[in-house]
């Protein structure tokens, strides 16, 4: 009997997020949604990432409202999302009342599935989020956020996975954001992990550096259950592998994809036009498309690296850019080697790129360092230098409890603040996560004059 392996589709988030900077509106998902319910994938990823914070800013769309519209078409598949833990959607951590609220509204407008993770890989953040999933009914799928160095061994991944699995998880997910994981690593590591726990498990990786397709075969030779891939109109580059070469390639091999060929290529076909479109305004990027392998030499994300060289260009120092290549993998041994996924891969970035830019390394410290330094993130994965430390944060405490312990309750304050414009809690929610841009999206939809100028007119009285 041929051995299943089961298909995340990304095109509605990580895909479109990976290539143009999630600015896919919901018309553009909505005439083929019915197709892609029929298609046979175990998930569709749509919610999450950057998606609530693009919708609002620069779609001037109601994210709830793309989740209610597309659970109303999608039947058969689970709609999944991604969450940052305590971080939420966000930066910051916010308060268990916020997280709380948060996900049982995500679970009750429709989501099945929420992939949640750290970036820290601290669990101690995952736990209010995992709780709440499941007391709200949904599935929660905790993330490992892959990296590598001297500490991040095999051995630490599958201990890792164990705790997630003791905290409750449903399934685990090896999350690697950079596109480093290489196919040898993968085998050895979805093997460990399936010795260590009897949970379903799946991989996510990103086709930046070349590597992603072979990675897959290796992960699922292995017993991995489900991959995440992207329908072939936004693959490759910084996205994930497309779905219909993997499929066609893993069906040649004896494997049972449980898809239906015939309905992915017609969403090919769709997404096709979408993509089109976006590269005839000029909004799809082609370097997004393109390989890089120097990912894997330095083990910084494709988008940390066209992040760095475009903040270099503003400033007309961009020959500084193999030199601050080079400085991050150095401030990420500093700080601990944490992993450099969001926000912890732009703290890294602007830290290296200053530390190059005054020419004395740590010579200028963003104050976000400065409460990662201080625990404010949660523990740091190897213990940073005290030296560093002192110079960093002088004598100032460093925290040892679980950073949103300190948090008092939020969301009363936020009712309070918003309360003028927002008509649901989703609304309430919308604030929490982005205060200005929801105050403006929410105060234009209540108000028809919210951000129209006020016209100052003198009039000037001839009494004569």
């Amino acid at each position: 009997m041929a051995k299943k392996i089961r298909f995340m589709e990304t095109v509605l988030r990580d895909g479109q997020q990976s290539q143009i900077a999630t600015r896919m509106p919901t018309s553009d998902m909505l005439p083929i949604l019915k197709t892609m319910d029929e298609a046979g994938y175990y998930s569709l990823e749509m919610w999450g990432g950057a998606t609530f914070d693009s919708c609002i800013r620069f779609l001037d769309e109601d994210p709830w409202e793309r989740l209610r519209q597309i659970r109303k078409i999608v039947k058969n598949s689970k709609l999944q999302m991604l969450l940052r833990g305590q971080n939420l959607l966000g930066y910051k951590h916010y308060a268990d009342d916020v997280v709380r609220d948060f996900v049982e509204k995500s679970i009750q407008n429709g989501i099945d599935v929420i992939r949640v993770f750290d970036a820290l890989n601290d669990v101690r953040n995952l736990q209010t989020a995992i709780t709440t999933a499941k007391e709200a009914g949904g599935h929660c799928q905790t993330a490992i956020s892959y990296t590598t160095s001297k500490i991040h061994t095999p051995q630490y991944f599958a201990q890792l996975a164990k705790e997630m699995a003791a905290l409750g998880a449903d399934s685990i997910c090896i999350k690697d954001m950079a596109g480093v994981l290489t196919p040898a690593t993968g085998f050895e590591l979805v093997s460990r992990i399936k010795d260590a726990t009897d949970l379903p498990l799946e991989v996510h990786t990103h086709a930046t550096a070349g590597i992603s397709e072979m990675t897959y075969l290796k992960v699922v030779e292995a017993g991995a259950d489900i991959i995440d891939t992207a329908i072939s109109s936004f693959s490759g580059g910084t996205s994930q592998p497309a779905t219909e070469s993997v499929a066609l390639a893993l069906e040649g091999l004896g494997y049972d994809t449980g898809l239906n060929m015939d309905k992915v290529s017609l969403v090919a076909e769709h997404f096709n036009q979408v993509r089109d479109k976006f590269r005839n305004e000029g909004k799809l990027n082609p370097k997004v498309k393109d390989t890089e392998p120097k990912a894997l030499i330095y083990q910084v994300p494709g988008g940390m690296l066209s992040n760095l060289l475009s903040q270099l260009k503003e400033q007309g120092l961009e020959d500084k850019y193999e030199e601050v290549l080079k400085e991050v993998p150095k401030v990420r041994a500093d700080l601990g080697y944490p992993p450099l996924v969001t926000p912890l891969s732009q703290m890294v970035g602007t830290q290296s790129l200053m530390n190059v830019i005054s020419g004395e390394r740590y010579k200028l410290i963003p104050m976000e360092i400065k409460d990662y330094v201080r625990g404010f993130y949660g523990k740091s994965p190897a213990p940073i230098d005290p030296v560093l430390r002192e110079k960093i944060i002088g004598n100032d405490e460093v925290i040892t409890v679980r950073p949103a312990d300190l948090i008092a309750p939020q969301l009363p304050k936020f009712r309070e603040e918003i309360k003028q414009y927002a008509r649901s809690e989703e609304d309430v929610l919308m604030y929490a996560l982005f205060p200005q841009q929801a105050k403006d999206f929410l105060g234009r939809r209540e108000d028809p004059f919210y951000d129209v100028p006020v016209q100052k007119v003198s009039v000037k009285l001839d009494l004569a």
